[in-house]
């Protein structure tokens, strides 16, 4: 398969993920995490499916379309790894991170602190949606909608 292939697949499985999961978060308290703004084209999703939630959105810096960047008091930028640890506890009905690279060397680091900040944000029976597993027990995986090869996208909810 082609890159161009295995982005398009990847990006149709993020966005089928997130439009079947809007039922599960419906009627949950909490905020929408985006962790990795990128362009922002997932977070301008997520503000459709999510219209009266609070999203925060992390990362590095603000390198998004203008017209898809969060308000200032919604955006968290640095280090993400450091930057989220501020946010344990926060009760999130929704944590979203898609800051996989491809590389395993470079996958494999963020797999260390990863689980860990998606667990740590959530409230009990919160979702968390990862282009890379999160292996914690207190993190139940959720089977993949229909027609989304199993390890191209993971869902779990928080036990």
């Amino acid at each position: 398969m082609s890159r161009l292939d295995s982005f398009i697949r990847r990006l149709t499985a993020q966005r089928d993920i997130l439009n079947a999961i809007v039922e599960l978060v419906d009627g949950r308290e909490g905020p929408v995490l985006e962790f990795g703004l990128g362009n922002g084209r997932t977070y301008d999703h997520l503000r459709e499916q999510f219209p009266d939630r609070r999203i925060i959105a992390f990362d590095r810096e603000v390198r998004s379309y203008s017209s898809s960047t969060p308000p200032a008091e919604n955006m968290v930028t640095g280090d993400i790894r450091q930057s989220g640890q501020d946010f344990l506890g926060i009760g999130a009905a929704l944590a979203h991170a898609d800051i996989g690279t491809g590389h395993d060397d470079i996958d494999a680091i963020t797999l260390t602190w990863l689980p860990q900040l998606m667990e740590g944000v959530l409230a009990p029976g919160g979702i968390a949606v990862s282009g890379l597993p999160l292996e914690r027990d207190a993190l139940e995986p959720l089977p993949l909608p229909p027609g989304i090869k199993e390890g191209r996208y993971f869902i779990y909810r928080r036990r």
